[in-house]
């Protein structure tokens, strides 16, 4: 059940529109830099895209990897997420400014969790030689062109 849709978005600066009920939820958030959204790839939610369990992502296609493996929007259960830095929350209106999001117009937002760097951070994390060229955070990466 969708608790609201993005707006804008697709690889580029966009806003999170939430729905009337759910709207009271968004107090305090303004409070945090970042909010990690959890959204449904609708646009893969077809037998077929839930069956592939392997590819070869966009951003590596030499490399065949499955889908626990990579970030393809295309799995089992099409959930999705992406971490937002927030510029700008209003309860009133249910609208979440931000400067980018990988999730297409329209797309179902299925919840919100505030960034908490104690959950949500990890010291020592690592990733494939074959990704090394990546930058080391998402703010320097959310305008690559793959």
């Amino acid at each position: 059940h969708p608790i609201g849709y993005v707006r804008g978005g697709g690889e580029g600066s966009g806003s999170l529109e939430i729905l009337e009920p759910f709207r009271p939820a968004l107090k305090q958030l303004d409070q945090f830099s970042h909010v990690i959204v959890v959204w449904w790839a609708d646009r893969n939610d077809t037998p077929e895209a839930r069956s592939l369990l392997q590819c070869n992502p966009p951003y590596a296609e030499d490399k065949c990897t499955g889908v626990f493996a990579c970030r393809a929007e295309y799995r089992p259960n099409p959930v999705a997420l992406t971490v937002c830095q927030i510029l700008s929350v209003d309860e009133a209106t249910g609208r979440v400014e931000l400067p980018y999001i990988d999730a297409d117009d329209g797309t179902p937002i299925v919840d919100l969790k505030a960034y908490f760097p104690i959950c949500d951070r990890v010291r020592d994390a690592h990733i494939p030689e074959w990704l090394s060229g990546w930058p080391k955070c998402v703010e320097d990466g959310y305008k690559l062109e793959f």
